[in-house]
């Protein structure tokens, strides 16, 4: 199974830059949207942006990765 997580873009040079969501910034490659702006959100696979999101499905998400997070056992 593989998983994208959804970050927004907070630095760019190039196809190059980092993304971050919550707490974590990461590393990522543009390359396959290379028109990706600073301050939109991304879908990240294996260091690559593979799609834009728009802000509130990104949000949606990201709100249900914190829910399972959250409610897993200890």
């Amino acid at each position: 199974m593989c998983l994208a997580i959804p970050m927004k873009v907070i630095e760019k040079t190039g196809n190059n830059g980092k993304v971050q969501a919550g707490n974590v910034t990461y590393d990522a490659n543009f390359t396959l949207i290379p028109d990706v702006l600073i301050g939109e959100y991304v879908l990240i696979h294996a260091g690559f942006a593979i799609e834009k999101l728009d802000v509130v499905e990104a949000e949606k998400t990201l709100d249900l990765f914190r829910e399972m997070y959250d409610n897993q056992d200890d």
